[in-house]
């Protein structure tokens, strides 16, 4: 199945690639692959939420916004790459959680992304990974991630 059927089945519409905030592109093809810039959780536009996870922002909320990332991640990796059917798969995420010092639960919020991939490309989706906590993001965002893509 096609990645644009599968997106199709799952009931899922790309958003439009976010424009960047500060200088670099969204995404950059090079060797096989597409690496995308961090991608924040934005949602026409605008970030749905900011602050830190665990202190105004719940593990869930940042679950849901961590798969927005990926979203975004994928529209700038096809945009890069000439079409959403040259994305074969996923080689690796990366994830960043602006934490609350006491918050420890990077891992499932950054699962939104890796579920949200997996999903869409199935065994390709499955990917090396890291989350990681940190103090502060972009724009006070909650969570930001960055996709390394495999192209057909």
């Amino acid at each position: 199945m096609s990645v644009g059927a599968r997106l199709t089945e799952l009931g899922i519409e790309l958003p439009a690639v976010a424009a960047p905030v500060a200088a670099y592109v969204p995404a950059v093809v090079h060797g096989g692959l597409v690496y995308t810039s961090g991608q924040l959780p934005f949602a026409d536009g605008a970030l749905p939420a900011t602050g830190k996870v665990g202190a105004g922002v719940s593990a869930d909320d940042a679950k849901a916004y961590a798969r927005t990332c990926a979203l975004n991640a994928l529209a700038a990796a096809a945009d890069a790459a000439g079409g959403l059917e040259k994305i074969a798969g996923v080689l690796r995420l990366g994830g960043f959680v602006a934490s609350d010092p006491s918050f420890t639960g990077q891992p499932g919020v950054i699962n939104g992304a890796s579920e949200v991939l997996g999903e869409i490309f199935g065994d390709a989706g499955k990917h090396a990974r890291a989350a990681v906590g940190v103090p502060v993001l972009p724009l006070d965002s909650p969570v930001e991630v960055e996709v390394t893509f495999i192209l057909a």
